[in-house]
């Protein structure tokens, strides 16, 4: 891995890439400090200790969040939007005619399609951001245009967000989206760092749990690694060929079924049910005056009683509870296998083998070969959804078991710190092979 970057270095086409991903980091880091006027900071600090979902929202962000700065959203109303259409082109038979058989222009069709999506959810979610932020206080001006001014500028900061992790991917390494997330989450880690740190040196953390925290926390950091690169490689033997007059005899290969074939999709699925609902009620949970952003529309009663619905949800659906816990590892692990689904299709697989000439050895072409794929993917699925649904839970609850409060370690950050990590490694592995080649040709 340090061969190749060192290599990746040296290489003039590589290290451009490399720098303008920094670059855009820059940019990044440079958006989170512009920040939204007439903002009441120590209100907007009680609202973000009130909120387990401003807190996940806050740490995918990088702290634009908790300076609520024009990206404060961040990139997750793309992530959703991009989630969306992938499960419309298998519900939509037009989609996914499109996805499949469209080329070029079919893929940048669906990536149109998911950019005005991207708008529609961002200008919701911004929306009710806005009507919640005046609704405590947040904002010193609660005019009307003020209020459509800081959608306005929310959604155009994710807007950028957008933009720039596309950039990412087309003049950088890896994939845009993922960087900017990725660095979003790594920016924080040295805030949690020094605050640990000065935790300990006060005597408030103790020094054995949290020495005990952090050799667990890498042990969870490589069985990640683990889960990312392991494959159950299912062997493929490719018929005879006869070309011209020459018979060429069959050659042995494999087909690499990934063990963790959705990723971090499943939990962030997971945890958006989990306290999207209750933030909901949250926002339209409190009484008081009317919001002024209502008045665009005529009079709106705002209603009282999800006030007790949402203090019922809070009692019942803490992240401390275990009922909640319990849900979080059921839905985990049902999404697990849902997009497992999605991502690998056994028939198109089969189908391909058929028409290739290949085959499973042992077993027949065609419908049989179907049913032994799906046998090894519900293995492999079972195998890794118990594992997502364990790393869901278990780092909160050793997290409270241990006593450790100033360092945040969540299940979401560490596949997507690794996973990201990992895919842009092989990315650079790729591209120095790709470049070794052309070398070899020109020779």
């Amino acid at each position: 891995m340090f061969d190749n970057l060192r290599a990746a270095v040296l290489v003039p086409e590589i290290r451009q890439r490399v720098l303008f991903v920094f670059f855009a980091f820059a940019w990044f880091v440079f958006m989170i400090h512009v920040q939204l006027p007439n903002v009441n900071q120590d209100a907007w600090q009680r609202v973000l200790q009130s909120g387990a979902f401003y807190n996940l929202l806050g740490f995918l962000s990088g702290g634009a969040l908790q300076k609520l700065s024009i990206i404060a959203m961040g990139i997750t109303p793309y992530i959703n939007a991009s989630i969306i259409m992938q499960l419309m082109t298998v519900v939509l038979p037009q989609l996914e005619e499109m996805a499949k058989k469209g080329g070029e222009e079919g893929r940048k069709k669906i990536s149109q399609y998911t950019r005005w999506l991207t708008i529609v959810l961002a200008t919701i979610q911004g929306t009710f951001m806005a009507i919640s932020m005046e609704r405590s206080g947040v904002f010193y001006d609660t005019s009307t245009w003020y209020l459509l001014y800081a959608i306005v500028a929310m959604v155009g900061g994710t807007l950028f967000l957008m933009w720039l992790g596309e950039q990412i991917s087309d003049k950088g390494i890896g994939n845009g989206v993922s960087l900017i997330i990725f660095i979003g989450i790594v920016l924080r880690y040295p805030q949690y760092v020094k605050q640990t740190y000065a935790s300990a040196s006060q005597g408030s953390e103790s020094l054995l749990n949290l020495i005990l925290y952090i050799v667990i926390a890498i042990v969870v950091i490589v069985s990640i690694v683990f889960l990312y690169q392991g494959q159950r490689r299912v062997p493929v033997q490719q018929a005879r060929r006869v070309v011209g007059r020459k018979m060429f005899a069959g050659r042995s290969t494999y087909i690499p079924l990934r063990l963790n074939n959705a990723g971090v999709i499943s939990i962030i699925f997971a945890i958006s049910i989990l306290l999207l609902p209750q933030q909901a009620l949250s926002w339209f949970g409190r009484t008081g005056a009317q919001p002024t952003f209502f008045r665009l529309f005529g009079p709106f009663e705002v209603p009282t009683n999800p006030a007790a619905i949402a203090n019922v949800f809070n009692v019942w659906f803490s992240p401390n509870g275990l009922i909640y816990n319990i849900v979080y590892f059921a839905l985990v692990v049902i999404f697990t296998f849902f997009y497992s689904s999605i991502v690998l299709n056994t028939r198109d697989v089969a189908d391909n083998l058929k028409k290739t000439g290949a085959f499973v050895p042992g077993i027949r072409p065609g419908q049989p070969t179907v049913d032994y794929l799906n046998k090894i993917l519900m293995r492999i699925t079972t195998a890794a959804a118990i594992y997502l649904g364990l790393l869901a839970v278990l780092p909160g609850a050793l997290q409270r078991g241990l006593s450790v409060t100033t360092f945040y370690l969540g299940s979401t950050s560490l596949l997507i710190v690794v996973g990201v990590a990992l895919d842009t490694i092989t990315q650079i592995e790729a591209r120095l092979a790709m470049r070794d080649y052309r070398g070899f040709i020109k020779r």
